[in-house]
């Protein structure tokens, strides 16, 4: 008589590659550092722009409070800010995040000042109330609650995507709802750059720390970006991908780019003060930079992500089709239509604390029609 312990094995084993390989891809999820680009005045001063991280699998249920998205939800963008009452970090929904508006459909192809004061205005009394009423909308000198809508209007964002699970969603999830909301902020050592990096370490622990050179031991938006590029050229299984989200035309100048503190030195003028008092201290600096601040963690064409595509940053981690792409384009997950079908759904902002009925956010004299 036939064993059929082995073939039995076989099976058993057969099965358990089928479930591991065929299983639903809601178990991945995906994050994405984003490095936003200094502007205007206070970016010609200080052109190190800011750190973000977008989250596919995590939402807000308020601006200080999180949950797990929910179907049709696009996730939320997590950040530091200084000026909003006292808070420590705020999540906003991605659509909103990006160009103040409900849904996708609704940004227009250029802006001018008015229109961006009333997208953001019309937002603000929809979801942004309890954040205070006499929040300030934030000016030159101090920042208020327009940084927190329609980012894309003001500079281009890069975006750096790796794959999270959803047991460290879930965690990173309970432990901010936990924690003490309150600023710490502090420009050189607790900075939008610090709590982005600590939330890397969250989920790739040790990846990210600060650098004495050349960063003078501040932790900087580029050197976030590019630690986070090493890490993923060691791990595989990062699978990090990088797009750019274009600045809409019409508001303001074109950003600059993200520069550590030793080219920020060089670029605004700064090195040359120095160097009339400590010629040594300057020299250092151009040396540092040469050697260790001309970080190209760009390349030279990553994926676009308009309004109408933000699939390939929104859709669930798919290890299988993102290889590691520091320096190489990803292709399209629009392809087949699949940009259509996430483009019609609206961007569902989750916030529950609406104090006023939301009404169109552009009216017809506001907005302009696409050119498509």
């Amino acid at each position: 008589m036939l064993s059929t312990g082995k073939p039995c094995t076989i099976a058993f084993a057969l099965m358990a590659f089928a479930i591991l390989a065929f299983s639903p891809a809601r178990s991945r999820a995906q994050a994405a550092l984003l490095m936003e680009e200094p502007y205007g005045f206070f970016g010609s001063v200080n052109p190190t722009g800011h750190n973000a991280v977008y989250f596919q699998r995590i939402c807000a249920e308020t601006p200080v409070k999180l949950r797990r998205c929910q179907a049709g939800e696009l996730g939320s963008v997590i950040s530091r800010y200084q000026g909003i009452s006292g808070y420590d970090w705020v999540a906003i929904p991605l659509i909103p995040y990006l160009y103040s508006v409900e849904e996708a459909s609704q940004v227009p192809a250029r802006v001018d000042r008015e229109t961006v004061h009333n997208l953001r205005s019309r937002y603000h009394e929809a979801h942004l109330l309890s954040l205070g009423e006499d929040l300030i909308p934030g000016n030159i000198a101090h920042g208020g609650w327009t940084q927190l809508v329609g980012v894309s209007y003001e500079r281009r964002i890069y975006a750096f995507r790796f794959e999270t699970t959803e047991e460290q969603d879930d965690a990173l999830i309970a432990r901010m709802n936990a924690g003490g909301n309150s600023s710490h902020f502090e420009f050189f050592f607790n900075n939008c750059a610090d709590f982005s990096r600590r939330i890397l370490n969250f989920y790739l622990p040790n990846a990210f720390h600060r650098s004495i050179f050349p960063d003078a031991g501040m932790t900087t938006p580029s050197q976030t970006a590019y630690n986070l590029e090493r890490y993923a050229s060691k791990h595989p299984g990062t699978q990090l991908s990088i797009f750019v989200i274009p600045q809409i035309p019409g508001y303001r100048r074109h950003s600059r780019a993200n520069h550590g503190v030793a080219a920020s030195l060089i670029s605004t003028g700064i090195a040359v003060p120095i160097a009339l008092v400590n010629p040594y201290l300057a020299g250092a600096i151009v040396v540092d930079y040469v050697v260790r601040g001309r970080h190209h963690i760009i390349p030279k064409h990553p994926q676009i992500l308009t309004p109408e595509n933000l699939f390939a940053l929104t859709a669930p981690g798919r290890s299988a089709e993102n290889p590691l792409s520091a320096g190489v384009q990803v292709p399209s997950a629009a392809a087949g239509g699949s940009a259509e079908t996430m483009t019609a759904t609206t961007a569902n902002s989750g916030l529950t604390e609406n104090k006023v009925e939301h009404e169109q956010i552009l009216s017809t004299e506001s907005k302009e029609p696409r050119k498509d």
